[in-house]
Parts: C-alpha cells; structure tokens; sequence
C-alpha cells in the first residue's frame, strides 16, 4: 500500500489520549485526525443523549437532541468553530440548568478539549509539505460515516444548523 501511494506516510504527532484533551496541529493529517476524532464524540454524545431521555420519557425532545449533536459533529468534522462552539454552549447549559455530575463535567471538559481542536484546525496554514491532506476513504461503514457523509451533509445542513 506504500508504493501505491494509498497509505498515510506521516504517522500522528502524539498519542490518543494527549489528542483528545490537548491537541496540536502539525501537519494536515493532524487536521483530518481532529475532524474525525471530534464527529464521533459527538455521533457518541447524541447517541447518549437520545438514549437517555427516551428511557426517561422524553423521546420527542430526544431526536431533537439526537439531530442537534450529530450535526454539531457533522460541522466539527468539516472544522466549523460555530458548531463547535454550540454543542460545547448547549451542553454547559444544560449540565447546570439539570445538575452537575463526574460524567457531565468529563463530557464537557473533552466538547471544550473539542472546541480548542476545531479552532485549531480551522485556522491552520500549511506549509508547502504539509498542505496535502490524507485522501478521504470510504471502504468501511465507519469510513463512509466519518469521512464521506459530512462532507455531503454539510453543505446542506450549514444554514438551518
């Protein structure tokens, strides 16, 4: 797959878990890695939070949050620091209109984490080497979702959102 050209030739410039709460940009690939890593906690959040009211009884206002957050994560995916910034806004609203808790307070320190890494991103330059960003694949389910759907979506989702 190397000589075809087909695979990343820049590794990731920090581990995981130094990505998610503190991440840097270096390279377009560190980009493209922020974009993905932020539209699944946020896939992961409105999963949670559909769940969570449905058990509870609040199904209607469930999908609403459902839609929200997903496409709060389809713009992170596509570095809008508006989307960001208005998951990270509801989400702190509605942890202290409903309680704090350990789990609220980790979900919102890694959406601000996440907000810092999109703001990042978006106002990135690259130089003349790392310009080149990693292709978008769609081989897997979890490709076509993370890399192929928000580019489709957003565009269209943009305004309304």
């Amino acid at each position: 797959m190397q000589t075809l050209g087909l695979s990343d030739s820049t590794p990731r410039t920090e581990n995981r878990l130094k990505n998610i709460f503190w991440p840097s940009v270096q390279t377009a690939t560190d980009v493209d890695s922020l974009g993905t890593q932020g539209y699944w906690i946020c896939a992961v959040l409105a999963v949670f939070v559909f769940g969570s009211l449905t058990i509870s009884g609040h199904p209607v206002i469930g999908v609403f949050l459902l839609l929200f957050y997903y496409l709060g994560g389809v713009g992170i995916r596509e570095h809008s620091r508006y989307a960001a910034g208005v998951v990270l806004g509801l989400f702190v609203v509605d942890m202290l209109s409903s309680g704090p808790s350990v789990l609220k307070i980790l979900i919102a320190a890694l959406l601000l984490s996440n907000f810092r890494a999109t703001w990042i991103a978006s106002r990135w330059k690259p130089g003349a080497d790392e310009a080149v960003a990693p292709p978008r694949f769609d081989e897997t389910l979890g490709d076509k979702f993370a890399d192929n759907l928000p580019m489709w979506l957003w565009p269209k989702a943009r305004i309304p959102y």
